[in-house]
């Protein structure tokens, strides 16, 4: 079956050839442009904050409550704010003001899709929208706040020129970058790329002004979201089941994002029941059926098409108490973590989901779009607040630190957002940076801007804090008086402090120990070792009275370890702790490497991996492996072959061939499972324990059980 063109192919072929709050007054089918105009100039709703659910058993903080501190996340986040101080607004909003019939003022669109012809023209600009939004919820710069509502009052304008035109659209709540034709054309299931997907570039709107009222302030941005939102409700509403069900299935041209997301926050706000019914409107019957039962269906479909769907659908399950929609999407995060998910944290091949755990066979130069990432992140901590399972933190720890932190290149630019799209996972490949009016140049943007969203976390009761990522950090938990900062290298190795630098008072303070800290966790308060049962892949709580001038250290020594694909335990990546490390090599075959047979006692792999000058690097067999997140274009090998045939120690071979489980595991590998070994003769009893195993399931006979065994004797396990 013919692979369909991803969207990025479509670019590359184009530029080749072209170089709970009172209601707002409602929108009605028969409002006219004078009456739709000031409903979004004096919509008098304050701006505040999306309401809690009641069932988040956790509760995030605002961005403006926990500020990043010096270091990597930061400087990332800086070449961000950069980029969104520089950038015309006039530029994103040229689209907008050309398809209203308004005066572009000499600005040209930005480039990529947001062109004046492109399919997707208008969705840069919610992206951007978020972007500033989240900037001056962060840094709470006045230039930032006066560009954003810069932006909105010209969005509004454009909507309510479209309201007043010749041809006016089906609803004057309608604004777009360009007219309802691709709207028209998807409800007769027209497919891509005839068109693309105008729902997707719907929400990325919605989404934007929604956060440019929740975060920015803005009540503007609220009366002409829920005015799209009523555009939405007039023509979905009228379509029966069946054909919304054949419309979200279309490959593409039926992506909708997020807008069941956006259409039930927006609910929280306006309390206007055909805000939860539209969002309704858009389940995707089929998959998410599937998803409740616990049937994987996901091979072949598009990736970024379906994930932010099952955010929508949390929501929806906080607002209606229909237990399928949560179910669901437990259901889907698993069958995409670990089947589907590459070393960094992403997931898809050139766009689309394959085959359960078939990951080394589709390592190749299109892996791990960038918005997948971006959006399983959002699920991640939508089900975390549900659940507080360690285990979505431990993979939102890894997509944050090894894709998203590694998504934009360590170099300064105001005219590009320089964020990758494909991050490949193949041999020698190289990332690209760029994507000015793409799909993942929209997320990267939002990505970098809001680092410090989930590092800390609170109770419902407000009880317990918890401490999930050890980025460097402030928390100003103003409710109660409490200003707690960590200093903290992360992503590099190294203690994390927490100090109370204002107030205090009874708390339970809730520590996330990785699953990768098998070394062991410990922690000190204000120098007193803790006594805690810090078992990987959980929280240790500390629960006392804090007073100003506490300090508490973590130490959590960082492994060096390898993680075998599903499909091919041959091949493997290498990581420091939570950190991918990658070689710098241009080879397009997977470089082989082997280490069981260099290892001693301890079975650490420091035996073979070597650090190297710089912060986090090593040297392996002569190749330099570099933390992944250091965002250049350097050729990298993100997996290597691991190659050991024969039954090898320390100056021991026993000339026995390394057979494996139907598992795939190795003779070696269930050795050095048991590792680390308390001294030699611990040693010899485990590979005396695993030979005995070996020649009983037929993978040894007597004689090579016994040339195992005196290879195991001879060899030189000092460290």
């Amino acid at each position: 079956m013919t692979r369909p063109p991803s969207r990025r192919t479509v670019l590359g072929l184009a530029a080749a050839g072209a170089a709970a709050l009172p209601q707002l007054t409602p929108w009605t089918a028969t409002a006219t442009a004078t009456t739709a105009a000031p409903a979004a100039a004096n919509a008098s709703v304050s701006a505040s904050p999306l309401p809690i659910p009641d069932s988040w058993r956790v509760h995030p903080f605002r961005l403006d409550q926990v500020s990043l501190d010096e270091g990597v996340f930061r400087a990332k986040r800086d070449l961000m704010l950069d980029y969104a101080r520089a950038y015309p607004a006039d530029r994103i909003l040229a689209v907008f003001r050309a398809n209203a019939g308004l005066d572009t003022k000499g600005a040209t669109p930005p480039g990529g899709w947001e062109t004046a012809d492109g399919n997707l023209r208008g969705h840069y600009a919610g992206h951007f929208l978020t972007l500033v939004a989240q900037a001056y919820a962060d840094t709470r710069e006045p230039a930032l706040h006066e560009k954003l509502r810069y932006l909105v009052s010209a969005l509004g304008e454009c909507q309510a020129a479209l309201a007043a035109s010749d041809d006016p659209p089906s609803h004057p709540g309608y604004l777009a970058a360009y007219p309802e034709t691709q709207f028209v054309l998807l409800e007769s299931y027209t497919t891509y790329p005839t068109i693309w997907a105008p729902y997707y570039t719907c929400h990325k709107i919605m989404r934007g002004l929604l956060d440019a009222h929740v975060l920015g302030g803005d009540e503007e941005a609220l009366a002409i979201v829920s005015g799209m939102a009523d555009w939405a409700h007039s023509r979905l509403s009228r379509l029966p089941r069946e054909q919304l069900e054949r419309m979200w299935g279309i490959y593409i041209a039926g992506e909708y994002g997020g807008m069941n997301e956006v259409l039930t926050d927006l609910y929280t706000l306006t309390g206007r029941p055909e805000h939860l019914a539209t969002a309704r409107l858009f389940d995707n019957t089929a998959l998410l059926t599937a998803c409740v039962e616990n049937r994987d269906t996901l091979d072949g479909k598009h990736a970024n098409q379906h994930i932010p769907q099952f955010s929508g659908y949390v929501r929806l399950y906080d607002e209606t108490g229909d237990a399928d929609y949560l179910t669901a999407a437990r259901n889907f995060w698993g069958m995409v973590v670990g089947p589907r998910t590459y070393a960094l944290g992403g997931t898809g091949q050139g766009e689309m989901f394959r085959a359960r755990n078939a990951v080394a066979a589709t390592l190749d130069a299109d892996n791990a779009e960038t918005c997948a990432a971006y959006n399983m992140l959002k699920l991640s901590r939508y089900l975390f607040l549900h659940d507080a399972d360690p285990a979505y933190l431990d993979y939102y720890e890894r997509a944050l630190t090894n894709q998203i932190l590694a998504s934009r290149l360590d170099r300064p630019s105001t005219r590009d957002p320089q964020v990758t799209y494909f991050v490949g996972m193949g041999p020698g490949v190289r990332r690209g940076f760029g994507n000015t009016g793409t799909c993942c140049g929209g997320t990267g943007m939002e990505n970098h801007t809001k680092y410090q969203e989930t590092v800390f976390l609170r109770s419902a009761d407000g009880e317990a804090l918890y401490v999930n990522l050890y980025v460097a950090a402030t928390l100003d938990w103003a409710e109660k008086g409490l200003l707690l900062a960590m200093e903290s290298d992360f992503p590099h190795e190294g203690d994390r402090v927490l100090t109370v630098r204002e107030g205090g008072g009874r708390l339970d303070l809730r520590l996330r120990v990785p699953h990768w800290a098998t070394r062991g966790c410990t922690v000190t308060v204000n120098g007193v070792r803790q006594r805690l049962d810090a078992r990987p892949g959980t929280y240790v709580s500390l629960r006392r009275t804090w007073r100003r001038g506490d300090v508490v250290r973590v130490r959590t020594p960082y492994p060096l370890r390898v993680e075998a694909t599903p499909d091919d335990p041959t091949v493997q990546a290498l990581f420091h702790g939570p950190v991918l490390l990658v070689a710098r090599d241009a080879a397009t075959e997977l470089v082989e490497h082997s280490l069981y047979p260099r290892l001693a006692l301890d079975g650490d792999l420091a035996a073979v991996v070597r650090p190297a000058g710089a912060p986090g690097h090593f040297t392996l067999d002569g190749r330099t492996l570099a933390p992944f997140h250091i965002g250049d274009e350097a050729p990298y090998h993100a997996y290597f072959r691991r190659s050991e045939p024969v039954i090898a120690f320390r100056a021991a071979d026993s000339g026995v061939p390394n057979r494996a489980a139907p598992d795939g595991t190795t003779y070696l590998d269930r050795l050095w499972s048991r590792a680390p070994f308390r001294d030699r003769p611990a040693f010899l009893r485990a590979a005396r324990a695993v030979a005995d195993e070996w020649r009983a399931a037929g993978r040894l006979d007597t004689a090579e059980r016994a040339a195992v065994l005196a290879a195991a004797e001879r060899a030189d396990l000092a460290a």
